[in-house]
């Protein structure tokens, strides 16, 4: 005998006429289903408190603490209740009614809910702890967490189809594949991201942190998460731009990284130098130059080479055919300048090299390395060494190219 057929029994001997099949009754024993059931939801919470989950994660206290944030135990405590009605339906209600088959479909469906959501806390859990870790910037996870995600969905939805329909998981599984076609089109994105998101954690296309250019997405900053669909990135003018994350394996990126962990980050810039400018240096041009530490030293042995050179082609010493240009004079200059500079790293690639002239003039480039790899910092350092490059042309006799120069010579 259950309850219900109990307490009916007793209401029926103190003269309250009640039948078990009676809408009444029944209401009323769903209402105290209900309380209780709410009730053991309240005393659950109570007992996974922050002291008593303190107690359990005692040597893990970010676990516990990570938990808490992502209210996994508010959620997991919701299967209590939920246990309760789908098992103490069928000592309250009478067998094979209505009411007693819709109170066991709908606490299997709150059971099912509720356990879904307690994982999909895990997750969240899981994903947060790991995004602390020192190992979440060379592979990103969150793709994966949410194929998890997505994969424990599509079961909870098809347990729950499968208690609304009264058919078997299994029996609708097996009807999915004449569907494919059609999930493959609605899920096209995602099923692309997880390919694309295995291929870029494998081989650390991008990670969380790192510095892209894609103009195509006007993309230009840093990444903040790989998603299973798109990529975020943080633009330097504070925007947002999303990515699909397949097109990081499909299309043209460009990846800061290399600079970011390598010893500098290259300067690449020319200085166009007005070519009617460029001469041969007068000897007293080059003795005032020779009183610079930087070029005494060059000046000097160089000179005494020239000096054997032109004994070999005019030994009469009437014509010297081998002088210093004040453009070489100069690029020897801003070679030494950068090799004696504190912020230029001395370790890797130093050139200052002449490239082929333009209608711009004389390209003189330098090719180098700063120390400093932040952003602020690099921008000043190359302005400071093209600044001084600039403000030294007239030592040398030298004029930057500029357009108005070239319309006042042309006339």
């Amino acid at each position: 005998m259950h309850l219900g057929e109990t307490l009916a029994k007793w209401l029926n001997e103190h003269q309250i006429s009640v039948a078990q099949s009676d809408w009444l009754f029944i209401s009323s024993m769903l209402a105290l289903m209900v309380v209780t059931a709410w009730l053991s939801l309240r005393i659950t919470r109570l007992f996974l408190q922050q002291r008593l989950t303190g107690l359990i994660f005692s040597n893990k206290p970010h676990w516990n603490e990570t938990l808490h944030q992502c209210r996994f135990f508010r959620r997991i405590a919701h299967i209590i209740p939920a246990t309760f009605l789908h098992l103490g339906a069928p000592y309250a209600l009478e067998a094979e009614h209505i009411a007693l088959l819709i109170t066991l479909k709908l606490s299997l469906i709150y059971l099912i809910v509720a356990a879904a959501r307690a994982i999909f806390a895990i997750f969240n859990s899981v994903q947060a702890i790991y995004a602390n870790s020192r190992y979440a910037s060379r592979v990103p996870i969150d793709g994966f967490i949410q194929v998890a995600k997505l994969l424990f969905l599509v079961i909870a939805i098809l347990l729950i189809v499968s208690q609304l329909l009264n058919k078997s998981p299994t029996l609708l599984l097996s009807g999915v594949g004449a569907l494919t076609a059609i999930i493959i089109l609605v899920f096209r994105d995602t099923i692309l991201g997880f390919v694309s998101g295995i291929n870029i954690v494998a081989n650390r296309t991008v990670t969380n942190g790192d510095w892209i250019e894609m103009p195509k997405y006007n993309a230009d900053g840093t990444v903040m998460a790989v998603g299973l669909t798109t990529v975020k990135v943080r633009n330097w003018d504070k925007t947002i731009s999303t990515i699909p994350t397949y097109a990081l394996m499909n299309e043209s990126i460009k990846n800061w990284r290399g600079m970011q962990e390598s010893g500098g980050r290259r300067i690449k810039r020319a200085i166009h130098i007005d070519i009617q400018s460029i001469d041969f240096c007068s000897d007293e041009q080059l003795s005032r130059l020779s009183e610079i530490t930087l070029l005494s030293d060059y000046l000097k042995a160089f000179k005494a080479e020239l000096q054997k050179s032109d004994q070999k082609i005019a030994p009469d010493k009437a014509l010297h055919v081998n002088k210093f240009t004040n453009i070489g004079v100069y690029r020897k200059y801003v070679e030494n300048y950068l090799k004696q500079h504190p912020q230029v790293n001395q370790d890797m690639t130093l050139i200052v090299r002449q490239l082929p002239p333009a209608p711009t003039g004389l390209p003189i480039e330098i090719y180098c390395f700063s120390q400093d790899k932040d952003w602020v910092n690099y921008e000043g350092i190359q302005s400071d060494i093209f600044d001084h490059c600039i403000a030294i042309l007239p030592e040398f006799k030298l004029k930057p190219f500029q357009l108005q120069s070239a319309v006042v010579n042309s006339e």
